[in-house]
């Protein structure tokens, strides 16, 4: 909660939720808000200039283009939600049981690692969407499968400081459960870590799945999205040079949000780990000496420029 309040109070996070929490409406409700049939399709009014029946113009089928905009809102969201849950699931999971399951898991596990980290994200998703159905749940369970990685990574190298310090050790010879010392000692600490590379994947993954919907897998045709939109309207830049600037602005908002957010998060837990004599010195008001010990104390006036003894 600590580290809730101190991300609140910097001003990248206030910038960046209320991007979010837009976006996350539109996610949740662009569908009930869109002012037309985002896969109706009007032959008089193609390639439409932005007017008052479309505000934002039509594409090269008719289709209202603000209305597909807000109804692409959520395939596309929800498949990067999608990828990096499964990506927490298979990384945090396995991450942490390496450092309690004995050698042989550890070995196997961090040679597991190393070869999905080997696996280029675009590539791999069509391979596997090849193999199991062009679908986006398939394509975004291998794009959580290779983002795995970072996670295991990332939560083995947070909990591996923990678990060699004094109080959990004491904790495990006192006969306490892994689970108990997992829940009240490890979790709490390396959460901020989970939140910024969270952050930092949810940005990932949006990319990918934009770059995969531009390729058309994933999600069919007409099913709207951002990166099917983007790659419809690349084809008709001579009759609307600007339609493509729509799709990649929402891209680059959302994308850019939550780089900014995943910033706050590690900058408001590396404020929360400073250590505590600096931060006291720092907010010590002037004239009043901190606590400190007998070396610490300014030596008076009169004994700093008495001349030495000869």
């Amino acid at each position: 909660m600590r580290t809730i309040r101190r991300t609140l109070r910097l001003r990248t996070a206030r910038l960046a939720l209320p991007v979010l929490a837009a976006v996350a409406l539109l996610a949740l409700f662009g569908g009930a808000l869109a002012p037309q049939d985002p896969l109706a399709q009007d032959t008089a009014q193609l390639l439409g200039a932005p007017g008052g029946a479309h505000l934002l113009g039509t594409d090269y089928l008719g289709r209202d283009v603000l209305s597909r905009l807000l109804a692409g809102t959520g395939d596309s969201v929800a498949g990067a939600v999608e990828a990096v849950a499964a990506a927490m699931l298979l990384g945090i999971v396995p991450g942490i049981a390496s450092l309690w399951l004995g050698r042989v898991f550890e070995w196997v596990s961090l040679r597991a690692v190393d070869a999905l980290m080997t696996l280029p994200f675009t590539l791999f998703a069509i391979a596997a969407v090849g193999v199991f159905g062009n679908g986006l749940h398939q394509a975004m369970l291998a794009l959580g499968v290779l983002l795995s990685p970072l996670f295991f990574r990332v939560t083995r190298a947070a909990a591996l400081g923990f678990t060699q310090a004094q109080y959990v050790q004491a904790a495990e010879l006192m006969g306490a459960s892994r689970r108990w010392i997992l829940r009240t000692h490890l979790w709490s600490k390396i959460l901020p870590t989970v939140a910024v590379t969270t952050a930092h994947a949810l940005a990932t993954a949006l990319l990918t799945v934009t770059s995969l919907t531009f390729l058309g897998v994933g999600v069919q045709p007409p099913a709207p999205t951002w990166g099917g939109m983007l790659a419809s309207d690349l084809g008709f830049l001579a009759q609307q040079p600007w339609a493509p600037i729509l799709p990649a602005t929402l891209i680059m908002l959302t994308v850019g949000a939550l780089n900014l957010l995943a910033d706050a998060v590690r900058d408001a837990g590396a404020a929360g780990t400073e250590p505590a004599r600096v931060r006291t010195a720092a907010t010590a008001p002037a004239g009043r000496p901190h606590r400190g010990g007998p070396s610490e104390q300014p030596a008076p006036k009169e004994q700093a420029d008495a001349p030495l003894p000869a």
